[in-house]
């Protein structure tokens, strides 16, 4: 999670939930009840949404300093948003109500007093109810966080509450904020450019970074470098830290390995970037018309080494303790033969263990190349 910065939560289980996959892919097999307890139990670990995402508790301290200047903090890229959070907090009597409420105990959305059922909100992150839109704007606050889960609802609870003592309060400047967070962002992304790091880590919370990646780079905790076969007229920077493991990329300590990313996996969540450094355009087909999809519904990509060869689209059938491999699509230039296919069989067959699945049950629509190990 520290090497990540965050890992994004999605709780559709068409496969198994994203965020499993995201951490499955590079940990291997764990126990479920382990994540559930880092959450719920020993809080090394907590969600915070915009969108959601399970980041460590150690990192706190960031999202403080955010909250104490919510709406301010805010970029411009929100759009109107910031203005809007202004004129909805000023309901005053409705937010005093729900805190109290929270007082006696945690609590769904459905029940709290004064929700009523509506319909989605058209940015997507609450049920458009007035008590859901002020949940999200006091958990921007600060004042209140995700405490648990009851199936795939979230339960909320008063930060002062749920938070151990150790949880380090401190404000941040924003200068502080800004240059501490893009550092992460750095290190996570391996190199980055500055709108690569507005994007991933916090999305989209910088007010002044072209001026804090300057004073980052004057202080050598950062460095300017060119990766041959990306625009050189973009500004990219590598962590000092970092520059180490850089120069031993071409030693033998490095072995490329196949795994299966998620559909929100960290890797391919900013699209424009998996395109230009890996040639890889991923869209979420999930959320287009059936006729309009190219790949499948639910679209794993196949990483081996430092490429995405292709993409796998499954379903896993809990009644019959089957993990239904719908398609899989080669990309272009794609290595083919007998080695390669059978890692990627022995890699979806792991995960179907891990998953639970007793039998991968594939379709005809195979690459021909790969067609000898997946069938």
């Amino acid at each position: 999670m520290r090497d990540l910065c965050y890992v994004q939560w999605d709780p559709i289980e068409a496969v198994a939930p994203s965020h499993i996959i995201a951490l499955w892919s590079r940990i291997c097999n764990f126990r479920l009840s382990d994540l559930d307890s880092l959450l719920w139990e020993e809080k090394k670990l907590f969600l915070h949404q915009a969108p959601a995402m399970i980041l460590p508790t150690e990192d706190y301290p960031l999202f403080y300093s955010l909250m104490r200047r919510y709406p301010e903090s805010i970029s411009e890229s929100w759009g109107g948003w910031k203005v809007r959070a202004r004129k909805f907090m000023a309901k005053h009597e409705l937010r005093k109500r729900m805190l109290n409420e929270l007082k006696n105990g945690p609590l769904l959305l459905s029940q709290f007093r004064d929700y009523v059922r509506t319909g989605r909100s058209p940015d997507g992150w609450t049920s458009g109810s007035d008590v859901s839109h002020m949940l999200f704007h006091l958990q921007m606050t600060g004042d209140v966080m995700i405490v648990g889960h009851q199936g795939n609802q979230n339960i909320w609870g008063l930060s002062e509450n749920f938070l151990p003592s150790w949880v380090e309060r401190k404000d941040l400047t924003e200068e502080e904020f800004e240059q501490e967070a893009a550092q992460r962002a750095i290190r996570a992304l391996g190199t980055a450019t500055p709108r690569e790091i507005h994007v991933y880590f916090p999305r989209a919370r910088y007010l002044n970074l072209k001026k804090n990646l300057e004073y980052l780079q004057e202080e050598s905790t950062i460095h300017r470098v060119h990766v041959i076969g990306l625009d050189g007229k973009k500004e990219r920077y590598v962590h000092d830290k970092d520059v180490q493991l850089l120069e031993s990329m071409n030693s033998d300590a490095w072995q490329p390995r196949m795994s299966i990313l998620a559909p929100f996996d960290n890797l391919i969540c900013d699209r424009s970037r998996a395109n230009r450094i890996f040639g890889f355009d991923y869209l979420h087909e999930n959320f287009l018309p059936q006729s309009k999809r190219k790949f499948g519904t639910f679209v794993h990509p196949i990483l081996y080494g430092d490429k995405l060869i292709g993409r796998a689209d499954m379903h896993t059938d809990r009644k019959n303790e089957k993990l239904l491999i719908n398609s899989i699509h080669a990309e272009r230039g794609a290595p083919s033969g007998k080695e390669i296919s059978s890692k990627i069989g022995q890699t979806i067959q792991r995960l179907a263990e891990f998953l639970g699945a007793k039998e991968v049950a594939y379709t005809a629509r195979v690459p021909a190349a790969w067609r000898s190990s997946l069938r």
